[in-house]
């Protein structure tokens, strides 16, 4: 008897070759797999147009007529097409079909009544449609004449063996009749009753072939529902199980540490946002169970003070913390501004381990590290290799967490026998990120205030029209004292992208701004380490004016007196990308530009980037427009960023969908938190069938 892990071959009308093909080009393997194949849109064949009142710019229309004067034309020795014109009395259409002429032509009756379904396209002063979907049209079948069409996403190989649209709309409607009554559903009978959701066979039924349009919205809603309540319990069952059985270390005492720097080293009065983010720090390290917090803030928002009193907190109870930076320009930098902010008042040993030590260096600094002789250790990941071993680490902050791999960040976990305390922190939550915020499997602070004296980065978009005046505008800034960035996307020229490279820029800039008038420095990931810091270094100081860089300056990078950020070719940026390189201004209290240069043509994609650039610096409004564009990533794996594998739900549309299956699961594991209620048997086994699959979603 057929179920839902029958072989795809044993479905009739498949057979091994076709088989081969469903599973290599769509991934469908058994009947379970074609089931959940979901058509990507419906054409409503109820809705017409006539051909007089065609736009020419749509993408898709239905014409109700008759086809005449069908005929096979050949263009060379060895090819042939279909020819035929299409009519509904307003005026006529060619159609045309390049593949599968004779079949196509022996299934077409000449002068008898067609749906025709496609594209409208024009040659010369005549309109045509290629390859259109046709459909015999039945005046007196009403049932069938207001049926919603599905369309499948299908390949040329799928195509070769008659698997077009049509043709895997035929093996889904023989395959629904074939497991009529026979598939089960997959939510408990209250969920269903609670949330007034249809059954599961009706769903599909209505989602592969909907006779209206209510019945494919309830359809939608419930296979939505569905995948999301399945994600939630994934992640609520794996917060519950971190906040019930992962024991913490319990930092009770607020000790002379904190309290020595809090009164007597801060620079300045914290904001009200970073006292309310200290105070949930601490209530999470003093209640037995292991912290694992995300820290949002933009730049300059002092998360890295926030980050220092957490530190603090480990020490006065006798733990060691570590602070995790992806690049050595960014782990010296947090090293100089602890140092700073620390002093010699406190009396601890704060040390920098990087991949660029010498080796002596790095052994004795390990045997410090082990000996528990150093407070607080900050690096790249240099601290993740497997000899770096501390004497009691109990508190580890990833900063720019979104620059390390899951992988990475979790091995970070093994250094002590009691898992540390995790605080991440980012300036913009990348999609992974924002996902687990919205199913709450992290705990989420928030610095939403910037410390006084700092305004928000004006940012404008320009093309290469506008570059004379860009001159212009940084001669004049450079005029009054400020400094400039100047970031190209590549280091040398590509064949495949046609990029300004950095090298060409730099001589562009040089010629435009000549020595001795105007500095310059140059900056990328392929210099010497010495040779980079020089350059950094003058920049720092004001010895040079402007600063042409690849990313490499992204983080890490503090000059107070830079005002202007340009960007070349900023559609070829990341949303993440940008929001960071425009930190890197701003820093010093007075106005400041990102200027975001780009090419006249931009793709819809690249100019939605663009415009929420322009739009806004908030950094969550940043991340949910990365999560619609870039898709949320594998939030059960180690991917960071690219489509989730939801087939209809939207972490960002389906919000309020989001919010209702997580307060559900929520309170199904607060009532019974190891399901072991009847009514719960159903969650439990699912639960159980995840056990053998690693669960990286467990680490930040």
């Amino acid at each position: 008897m057929a179920d839902l892990f029958t072989d795809i071959s044993y479905l009739k009308g498949v057979g091994p070759s076709r088989a081969k093909l469903l599973k290599s080009e769509i991934g469908v393997h058994d009947f379970g797999d074609l089931l959940n194949y979901l058509p990507f849109r419906y054409v409503d064949r109820s809705h017409f147009v006539t051909v007089d009142t065609v736009d020419p710019n749509s993408t898709f229309v239905v014409l109700r007529g008759r086809i005449f004067d069908v005929r096979i034309t050949s263009t060379s020795k060895y090819t042939e097409r279909l020819n035929a014109s299409f009519t509904d009395g307003t005026g006529v259409v060619d159609l045309v079909w390049f593949q599968g002429v004779k079949w196509i032509k022996e299934s077409i009756k000449n002068d008898c009544p067609y749906l025709l379904m496609g594209k409208i396209t024009t040659y010369g002063d005549r309109m045509q449609m290629a390859h259109p979907d046709i459909e015999p049209y039945v005046f007196s079948d009403q049932k069938q004449n207001h049926r919603f069409l599905p369309v499948y996403g299908t390949t040329e190989k799928l195509k070769s063996v008659g698997l077009n649209p049509k043709g895997i709309s035929r093996l889904v409607d023989m395959l629904l009749m074939q497991l009529r009554n026979q598939i089960p559903e997959t939510l408990p009978d209250f969920v269903l009753a609670k949330y007034r959701l249809m059954g599961r066979e009706m769903s599909l039924n209505n989602m592969h072939f909907p006779s209206e349009p209510s019945k494919l919205s309830q359809a939608t809603y419930r296979m939505k529902f569905e995948e999301l309540f399945w994600l939630q319990l994934d992640y609520q069952y794996a917060r519950f199980a971190r906040s019930n059985l992962s024991v913490g270390m319990v930092f009770s005492v607020v000790g002379h540490y904190f309290n020595t720097f809090y009164r007597e080293c801060l620079p300045f009065e914290l904001t009200s946002a970073q006292k309310r983010v200290v105070k949930e720090i601490r209530n999470d390290m003093r209640s037995g169970r292991q912290m694992n917090r995300l820290l949002q803030g933009d730049v300059g928002s002092g998360k890295t003070l926030v980050a220092l009193l957490s530190m603090l907190l480990a020490i006065d109870n006798d733990c060691q913390s570590c602070m995790m930076a992806p690049t050595e320009i960014l782990a010296v930098q947090h090293y100089n501004t602890i140092c700073k902010l620390l002093g010699d008042k406190l009396g601890l040993k704060v040390e920098l381990l990087t991949g660029a030590m010498k080796l002596s260096q790095k052994k004795a600094l390990k045997t410090r590290l082990r000996n528990g002789d150093i407070h607080l250790l900050i690096g790249t990941h240099a601290l993740i290799e497997n000899d770096v071993v501390f004497n009691n680490l109990g508190l580890v902050v990833i900063d720019e967490q979104h620059r390390f791999g899951v992988e990475q960040r979790a091995k970070l976990w093994t250094k002590n026998v009691v898992p540390p305390h995790v605080l991440v922190m980012t300036a913009t939550p990348i999609p992974r990120t924002l996902s687990m915020t919205l199913y709450a499997d992290l705990d989420c602070s928030i610095i939403d205030e910037l410390p006084p004296g700092r305004m928000p980065v004006q940012t404008v978009h320009k093309t290469d029209a506008y570059r004379s005046l860009l001159f212009d505008f940084i001669r004049k800034q450079i005029a009054v004292g400020r400094q400039v960035y100047v970031v190209y996307p590549l280091i040398n020229e590509s064949d495949s992208l046609e990029l300004k490279d950095l090298m060409d820029g730099y001589e562009s800039m040089s010629r435009a701004f000549p020595a001795p008038q105007y500095q310059l420095s140059i900056v990328h990931g392929r210099q010497d380490p010495e040779i980079k810091a020089y350059e950094m270094d003058r920049f720092k100081k004001g010895e040079t004016h402007i600063m042409v860089s690849t990313t490499v300056i992204e983080v890490g990078v503090d000059v107070p007196n830079a005002t202007v950020m340009v960007i070349e070719n900023a559609e070829r940026f990341g949303l993440s990308q940008l929001h960071q390189l425009r930190g890197r201004v701003g820093r010093g209290g007075g106005d400041s530009y990102c200027i975001l240069m780009t090419s006249d043509k931009l793709s819809k994609t690249a100019q939605a980037r663009i415009n929420i650039m322009c739009e806004t610096t908030d950094g969550f409004r940043i991340a949910e427009a990365d999560l619609k564009l870039r898709g949320p990533g594998d939030l059960q794996g180690t991917q960071q960023s690219g489509v989730l594998d939801l087939k209809l739900a939207d972490l960002v549309d389906d919000e309020p969908l989001v919010v209702a299956t997580r307060d559900e699961v929520r309170s199904i594991l607060q009532s019974d938190p190891d399901l072991h209620l009847p009514k719960h048997q159903m969650l439990f086994h699912y639960l159980q069938s995840k056990n053998s699959k690693p669960h990286w979603n467990k680490i930040s």
